[in-house]
């Protein structure tokens, strides 16, 4: 075994050195016992064996896809050993087989998962193999897409640090509770690495972090991936960041070091970062061949710090186990490992009517009469803008329920509390949040980094812990570094867990043109939102449509997407009253602005006001008569509503303010081709903006947008046909 060390430098903000005494091996031995460690091995030569029965049948084609924990299994067991299951909570990659398993995940739940069993917990069959998840350990469900585990465990691990600052009365929130978050050295690359570090430091959150060094990134070496090739020297100016290296592949003093971060964590210290320096004796997975680009010296030296061979020679050094008892015990996880496989294979795959099971929640539908209260308001006061409406949905919702959290960049009224009571307050660019943080305080209602990625991705693990992230991107033009964790995150995050774990939170951003704006605050886009299934998309088109979708969108159980257009936010034709605290509005369901006979118009968001206003100046000239239909949320569409008005007129146009190709409006006409053909008189027309940028000069944008000519001129051209 290789000789366990002492780091000599164990201050917070330092990487530690890895040289030390064989002393400290003997200190972590003596607070295992013998059954600790005989099972510790057990453990790790389980992990490996599942990894060599994955291989041979995946060779077998019985299996579609391996990828291994091999030379990660020490500090595996060691985080395992000291980290609780069920109380703390994990945030885990591919290569942690070994730690899941000491956790408490079984060899038949890995196989379930390797054959793509119904049964298995990690996914349902709906992921690869290695992809964790178990929501009864507290393991979150794994994905493909590198990194974006960092700001969900640092959302997770922040959901401690709101539950004692809001005083929560929830055995969920121990107080002493550790998020652990998982790593591979490449993955360290990835930008949403640095911007989980920058929170947990800034925040002191209770956050360990392993990264699991094994040297290589798929082929790409180490001192590629990082400059000086050590991360943990790389992150030592984190301030209060508690930094560890360590061996490993050496169970004892990963034990040791694992123990110390805990602890630094549990006790309230800070993040603490472990670089474990690991093997990879298998290449990457079985799509890839370390013998191309690793050479055979490289390979021996891994090999001679094997923890599958290096850990049992010590047990029996020193007389913890002989070698016919482990001889004995690897002949009894064959057995168990064999056992499970055949187990596994009888298995029964899913069905393939469960495929759309939990793309949404099974359990709450935010198109259900539940959620239709909009014919019996309670208007209060006079009529008001769309921005003050929707503070006054966020006011009520945070009233009724403590766990409602609204952060983003610039929406707390100050940064700083000494201030508050103060100064105005700034309460977001536009004022949507302003007076939140004064009314309900600094832990509810706080600015983040502008990083949009890390707005989502701590929103992300709040929600796992319960909490109701609201959360504010503050143009549409900058949500795309947000972009994976929306799309390969919270959208598939309840179906690819088969309904274990989910992410309900709202997404406000503001949006859209007619503001002389240029190319940069006046992005639509909402095609790219819609085509996710597993996102609700919602883009009101007046104050209190507003108000009303937003406390749907906030008591649903699915993640929405709040498009808010910046063009409406203070018109006084779009003005409402107060509806009372209850005024909800279901998704899918249109409102038919104005009644028609001759024509069908289908818009939503800003595109409304100019398509209502070239209809009445064509009725008031005797022309056409059009039914202006406001969709009011993009996904559901009302299909049932649209239909039944073509089925009616016999000519539709569909508008939108995106461009013309590859917009959503397509989809829309799309469908209304095939389901209304019979019906049509006309072909589908599309009202849109031009397939350019929006310019600056109001004579660029005016040309580039769809105004209220635009709409006069197709509907005398669809009635002309």
């Amino acid at each position: 075994m290789a000789t366990s060390t002492r780091p000599s430098r164990a201050r917070k903000g330092e990487a530690s050195d890895t040289t030390g005494s064989p002393a400290s091996a003997d200190a972590s031995a003596a607070a295992l016992t013998r059954d600790q460690l005989v099972h510790a091995y057990r453990v790790m030569y389980t992990s490996r064996k599942l990894d060599d029965k994955e291989i041979q049948l995946k060779r077998q084609n019985r299996i579609f896809f391996q990828i291994s924990g091999a030379g990660h299994e020490a500090i595996g067991v060691a985080a395992g050993l000291v980290l609780r299951p069920a109380y703390d909570w994990f945030y885990l990659y591919y290569r942690d087989r070994a730690l899941c398993l000491q956790l408490g995940m079984t060899p038949a739940e890995m196989l379930y998962s390797s054959v793509g069993a119904a049964i298995d917990p990690n996914s349902g069959g709906r992921q690869m193999p290695s992809h964790w998840g178990h929501k009864a350990l507290n393991i979150t469900t794994v994905s493909s897409p590198t990194g974006t585990q960092f700001l969900q465990a640092v959302g997770s691990a922040e959901s401690t640090l709101r539950a004692r600052q809001l005083e929560l009365n929830d055995p969920a929130f121990p107080g002493d509770d550790v998020t652990l978050v998982t790593t591979g050295d490449g993955t360290t690359s990835e930008g949403e690495f640095w911007e989980s570090l920058n929170t947990a430091s800034n925040l002191k959150l209770p956050i360990v972090y392993i990264v699991e060094d094994n040297g290589y990134a798929i082929s790409v070496p180490v001192e590629v991936n990082t400059a000086g090739g050590s991360i943990s020297k790389l992150v030592a100016s984190f301030p209060g960041l508690y930094i560890q290296e360590v061996d490993g592949c050496d169970l004892l003093a990963s034990y040791e070091v694992m123990q110390r971060a805990v602890q630094y964590a549990r006790e309230r210290k800070g993040p603490a970062l472990v670089h474990a320096k690991v093997i990879r004796p298998y290449s990457h997975s079985l799509s890839d061949d370390e013998v191309f680009y690793r050479p055979p010296e490289e390979r021996d030296a891994d090999a001679a710090r094997d923890p599958l061979t290096t850990f049992p020679a010590w047990l029996i050094a020193n007389g913890h186990a002989t070698a016919e008892e482990l001889q004995a015990l690897r002949d009894t996880v064959d057995a168990e490992v064999l056992a499970a496989t055949d187990d596994a294979l009888e298995q029964p795959m899913p069905t393939a009517e469960s495929v759309p099971y939990a793309v949404y929640s099974p359990d709450v539908d935010p198109t259900s009469e539940r959620f239709d209260t909009e014919d019996d308001p309670q208007f209060e006061g006079g009529a008001t803008t769309m921005v003050d409406l929707l503070n006054a949905c966020m006011r009520d919702e945070m009233a009724r329920d403590e766990r409602i959290l609204v952060f983003g960049e610039d929406v707390a009224d100050v940064s700083r509390d000494q201030y508050l009571g103060k100064v105005k307050g700034k309460g977001g660019v536009f004022k949507v949040t302003h007076g939140l943080q004064s009314k309900f305080g600094s832990a509810r209602v706080y600015n983040s980094p502008l990083a949009e990625a890390n707005i989502v991705g701590r929103a992300i693990g709040l929600a796992h812990r319960g909490f109701k992230p609201v959360v504010e991107i503050q143009f549409f033009d900058y949500i795309w570094p947000a972009f994976m964790q929306l799309r390969d995150e919270v959208a598939t995050m309840r179906w690819r867990s088969n309904n274990a774990f989910s992410a309900p939170m709202v997404v406000r951003t503001t949006y859209g043109g007619y503001i002389r704006g240029a190319i940069y605050h006046s992005q639509t886009g909402a095609s790219l939102f819609t085509a996710n299934p597993g996102l609700r998309v919602v883009c009101p088109s007046n104050a209190l449509d507003a108000n009303g979708l937003l406390r749907t969108a906030i008591r649903c159980d699915d993640p929405v997407i709040f498009l808010e257009h910046k063009h409406l936010y203070r018109q006084t034709y779009n003005k409402g009253q107060y509806p009372g605290p209850n005024f909800m509005i279901p998704f899918g369901k249109a409102n038919t602005l104005r009644e028609g006979t001759d024509v069908t118009l289908v818009t939503y968001g800003a595109t409304v006001q100019r398509a209502l206003v070239a209809a009445k100046q064509l009725a008031e000239e005797g022309g056409p008569s059009v039914e202006v239909i406001d969709l009011r949320t993009l996904s559901p569409w009302d299909k049932e509503a649209v239909f039944t008005s073509v089925k009616k007129t016999g000519r539709v146009i569909v508008a939108t303010e995106d461009s013309l190709s590859w917009g959503y409006g397509a989809e829309i006409a799309a469908a209304i081709a095939d389901e209304c053909f019979a019906w049509l008189d006309a072909p589908v027309k599309r009202v849109a903006s031009q397939d350019v940028f929006v310019g600056y000069a109001p004579s660029l944008e005016d040309a580039t947008l769809p105004q209220v000519e635009t709409f006069r001129q197709a509907y005398l051209d669809i009635v002309a046909f």
